[in-house]
């Protein structure tokens, strides 16, 4: 009897030394790490070059391989995507930047801009090799489309920074289309249209060639990146779902990535989704298109400084007024 209980004095003795020894090992845990928790999220693309960027990530969706529940819609007038945003039909799309900041101001402050997704896509074209730069346009007639939007507010600032304000005759056209079908038939020698509408026109008439690149243009007058387009969200559903949001641009951005380096698949896929009508369109109408991610920092300097330029030209083109600070997502 007496040896049992020495046994298990001993036995006990020992185990107390093990869980002091063991007051001096780190801890360790078998509860599971927090997964992430998908969301459902309402996600307009435009048709043209600021959609096609979102082509990768709609075909991942459509894969099953997407990180959330992405329901996308595909517009081909941005006037749907400010429907769309003001009535809470969609979560994040995008749009061009002077968009942005009108959606800003007439959601009092209820949406920010994530990251730009698309420079430049504008380009002058001649029938012809008259034009080999800027100041080549002195004395001509300029056809172009976008009156009181983007591509005339850019124009015009290239004009009178080059000097040829009151030098150059500039005839609009109502719609890139028609713009397209007149520079492919020879009737406007010298067209300013955007991408893919470039290629379009380029490919019924072989004449035709690009003699300017405008966002190398605007880069040489201003020093700063031309931006077309960018990916906006209502601000409300960016604090209420932040690893959601963070998802998405990890998520988005790999797909402008894939853009970048994939250009056939995406040239198919543009064609699927209804971003460009068709494939071979887009496969040569792509690497004109400036297709980028930038965030942060970056992404308020080059957005902001185009913002200024739309609105010295006419306040009401970004709403009235510029954007604050809570424009720029994570900036």
């Amino acid at each position: 009897m007496k040896k049992t209980v020495s046994i298990l004095l001993v036995f006990a003795i020992m185990l107390a030394f093990a869980a002091c020894g063991a007051k001096n090992e780190p801890e360790t845990t078998t509860e599971p790490t927090t997964a992430y928790q998908p969301i459902t999220m309402k996600v307009a693309g435009l048709a043209g070059p600021t959609g096609v960027g979102m082509v990768k990530l709609m075909s991942d969706k459509d894969a099953g391989t997407a990180k959330n529940d992405y329901q996308f819609t595909v517009v081909s007038d941005p006037k749907e995507i400010v429907a769309g945003m003001l009535n809470s039909s969609y979560d994040i799309a995008a749009c061009p930047v002077n968009l942005a900041a009108t959606l800003y101001n007439k959601l009092e402050g209820n949406l920010q801009v994530l990251a730009v997704n698309t420079k430049g896509v504008l380009y002058v074209l001649e029938n012809g090799n008259t034009i080999n730069s800027f100041a080549d346009l002195a004395g001509k007639k300029l056809y172009a489309t976008g009156q009181g939007s983007t591509p005339e507010y850019i124009l015009n600032y290239l004009l009178e920074k080059n000097g040829l304000a009151d030098k150059v005759t500039v005839e609009y056209v109502e719609s890139h289309d028609e713009l397209a079908s007149l520079a492919a038939a020879g009737k406007a020698t010298i067209a300013m249209l955007p991408e893919p509408k470039v290629t379009a026109a380029m490919t019924k008439n072989a004449d035709l060639r690009i003699a300017l690149n405008l966002t190398e243009e605007f880069e040489k007058a201003s020093g700063k990146t031309l931006i077309q387009g960018v990916i906006v969200a209502k601000k409300d559903f960016v604090t209420n779902n932040p690893d959601a949001v963070k998802m998405f641009l990890t998520e988005y951005k790999a797909s402008i990535d894939y853009t970048a380096s994939n250009l056939e698949d995406t040239a198919t896929l543009c064609e699927t989704y209804g971003i460009i009508p068709k494939a071979a369109m887009a496969k040569k109408a792509i690497p004109n298109c400036n297709i980028a991610y930038i965030d942060g920092a970056d992404m308020k300097t080059a957005v902001a400084a185009n913002l200024q330029l739309f609105y010295d030209a006419n306040p009401q083109s970004i709403g009235g007024k510029m954007p604050a600070d809570d424009f720029y997502y994570g900036a």
